[in-house]
């Protein structure tokens, strides 16, 4: 039987870790054989770090040294959350991290993980060049691409992207440059008219000329769902549905713990619209 294809996730987290950083960690946990790099200036110990995350000294700084190395001219960044627009440059700009990997992708540390290969089947992965989270756009929160050089610099196809990198707002360029609605309503990625051409676009446009192969199926639960059972790595939803993660991007706006990263999480824990239950 051959060995499944091998995952890793680059991650880039500027500034104090938050509360939820410890569900994170612990989803980690029950995903073994998927690998995550967490390059972060944060200098608070962790007790009991899973082996398969490995938390890498970094900072902005070295972000900037390293991405003009491999670009090929100077990046601007002020703050950790312009970096969601440099990743789909990871790959690239990482490329060294992940040199012995089947697949690379990013993610965001709000999401609590289900079983990932569950849903990151041999069959899927043998078939896609680039995996979304979600059916109309390509995911920040979550997205997988097949680690060849094709796919490391695909980001290069968007011919907005070195503009991108050399201004300090904020563009949405990993998923859909402000353009969610139109994209959640079905719209073909002509017919949006953003100010830079996203990574949405870019995938889109490529799938539908055959040059790749792309997977938008919805995998996810977002939003105040509630009803959510974790039990040891499986995420259920309303006692029936499975889902690959909860990205907490809405319920961390209305919910909040005291930030304790020497927090124990249980294996077992439900999560409701308004409160997570040990």
């Amino acid at each position: 039987m051959n060995n499944p294809s091998s995952i890793a996730f680059l991650i880039v987290y500027m500034g104090n870790l938050p509360w939820y950083f410890p569900y994170f960690l612990h989803s980690c946990r029950y995903n073994p054989n998927i690998d995550f790099f967490i390059l972060t200036d944060n200098k608070e110990e962790l007790p009991d770090v899973p082996p398969n995350v490995h938390l890498i000294p970094y900072s902005i700084e070295q972000f900037k040294t390293d991405a003009k190395k491999t670009l090929g001219f100077e990046v601007v960044v002020e703050s950790g959350y312009k970096l969601c627009d440099f990743k789909p440059a990871y790959g690239y700009i990482f490329s060294d991290w992940i040199k012995d990997y089947d697949f690379w992708g990013y993610c965001d540390i709000d999401v609590i993980f289900g079983n990932i290969r569950a849903f990151m089947t041999e069959e899927l992965l043998n078939e896609y060049d680039v995996i979304s989270a979600r059916h109309d756009y390509l995911t920040g929160c979550f997205a997988l691409y097949r680690n060849n050089p094709t796919m490391r610099e695909l980001f290069k196809q968007s011919k907005d992207y070195e503009k991108v990198f050399t201004d300090n707002r904020n563009f949405f360029f990993d998923e859909t440059n402000f353009a969610f609605a139109e994209f959640e309503k079905g719209l073909h990625y002509s017919q949006i008219k953003t100010e830079v051409e996203s990574m949405t676009h870019v995938v889109r446009r490529l799938q539908e000329t055959g040059q790749i192969k792309a997977y938008f199926e919805f995998q996810i639960i977002e939003g105040f769902a509630g009803n959510m059972l974790w039990d040891k790595g499986t995420l259920i939803y309303r006692k029936e549905y499975e889902a690959m993660l909860y990205h907490l991007v809405r319920f961390k706006r209305k919910f909040s713990e005291p930030v304790d990263l020497q927090r124990q999480i249980p294996d077992r824990f439900r999560i409701g619209k308004k409160k997570i239950y040990y």
